[in-house]
């Protein structure tokens, strides 16, 4: 058995006359693991005909894919006349992907084999997020604590996937908000930390791509998912391609200054989406409404205000605590009114709503949906579609591996 970075390694070349034979084979073996992750199941003639490549020469190839590992003979159809042919699909097993969440004050960590399946995850580890050395050592110690502890071969590992909230550039490997202080790119750091190919993307972007392949989406292409939690993020997918933009900083809707405050930003600006409805700010909104003496259920449940999580915020507003829904749909009359500039400008199929603050539901969806109506136009508006986040806190876990996967078959 070969590794699947063994099996696609003629692809980092260029094609020459001495290595045209392995280049053609590999670019072959490529087409046909991108079309059983397409379509699952096939036949040799499928395949043939999908790769406009002869029968025998698909046979020899699908029988090099299984003794590689990474494609295995599932036996005949069943259904149907006359004599069966066999049906061949990825081995899930092939190759695994490490994905890590790293939030402000706790990470998710997740093992997810080739067929997309999460194998192994661990949710809401204690760790602080800071742009300092303890904080990237943390986060290795836990990551590799969860490697040794996960019993597989790091042989297996095809790549390690982290995402973080701020700027990021993907194809450079650049980190500008967190971890930026090695001097060189912090997916190369990670990559020589590890000794496993890494890869670095922006949080919300990791969502909106799992949510897109393996989530709430069925047919539509042009989609916005709007990350609602601590901050406010975006996700833009155009034609099915996750949009990044020039350097990677696309999708900062948290940042558009379209409030009348004097409130300073932690990005430096005053006026910012999230100064008013983000989760940071519903947190120290609620904090100055408990000590005014407003009546809330947080007051028994959190009796330490500086403990105060949104998370708390949105479970207080579910078992109908007024002053939770209250701050929730002032938040989301606020970000109603952002989407509405958004859809003016993308006309999107379909808006997701996603992060920690989408999980209330109705309490911010409404809102949402009645700042929409009132601010955008009507053409616009009811040519979208609006729906919360089916995947919730396993989008961008899922959404970094796929990624991963792609970028290591070109697709």
């Amino acid at each position: 058995m070969k590794s699947i970075n063994e099996v696609f390694s003629p692809l980092k070349l260029e094609m020459t006359q001495s290595n045209a034979v392995l280049y053609k084979t590999a670019l072959l073996k490529q087409e046909i693991i991108v079309f059983l992750i397409k379509h699952e199941r096939a036949t040799i003639a499928e395949l043939a005909q999908a790769t406009k490549t002869s029968i025998p020469k698909i046979n020899e190839t699908v029988t090099e894919l299984i003794e590689d590992g990474l494609v295995l003979d599932y036996g005949k159809i069943v259904n149907g006349v006359g004599r069966k042919p066999n049906i061949y699909g990825l081995n899930p097993d092939c190759a695994y992907f490490v994905s890590v969440e790293a939030n402000r004050h706790h990470m998710n960590i997740a093992i997810i084999n080739f067929a997309e399946e999460i194998t192994l995850i661990k949710k809401d580890i204690p760790f602080i997020l800071e742009n300092t050395p303890a904080s990237f050592d943390t986060l290795c110690s836990l990551v590799e604590d969860f490697i040794q502890e996960s019993g597989y071969e790091r042989s297996k590992f095809a790549g390690l996937g982290l995402n973080l909230t701020g700027r990021i550039n993907h194809d450079t490997g650049n980190s500008y908000s967190y971890f930026n202080f090695h001097g060189k790119p912090l997916s190369t750091v990670l990559a020589e930390r590890f000794s496993i190919s890494a890869y670095i993307e922006n949080d919300t972007r990791a969502m909106a791509f799992g949510e897109y392949a393996k989530g709430i989406v069925k047919t539509e292409k042009n989609i916005l998912f709007i990350n609602l939690d601590e901050g406010i993020g975006m996700g833009i997918i155009i034609n099915g391609v996750l949009y990044s933009g020039k350097s990677g900083y696309a999708g900062e809707f948290g940042h558009m200054p379209f409030l009348n405050n004097d409130l300073l930003c932690h990005c430096g600006k005053k006026g910012c989406l999230e100064t008013e409805a983000s989760g940071l700010a519903l947190i120290q909104q609620m904090k100055t409404a408990i000590s005014k003496g407003v009546s809330t259920l947080l007051t028994d449940t959190v009796p330490d205000l500086e403990q105060l999580k949104l998370q708390d915020i949105v479970t207080a507003a579910l078992r109908d605590d007024m002053l939770s829904i209250d701050l929730i749909s002032q938040a989301g009359g606020k970000i109603g009114k952002g989407i509405a500039i958004l859809l003016n400008l993308f006309n999107p199929e379909l808006v997701i709503l996603g992060g920690k603050i989408a999980r209330s539901g109705s309490l911010i969806m409404l809102p949402v949906l009645s700042a929409i109506n009132k601010y955008s136009l009507s053409l616009v508006n009811t040519d979208t579609q609006f729906k919360t986040s089916q995947l919730d806190d396993t989008a961008g876990l899922l959404g970094t591996s796929l990624l991963i996967r792609n970028r290591l078959l070109g697709i």
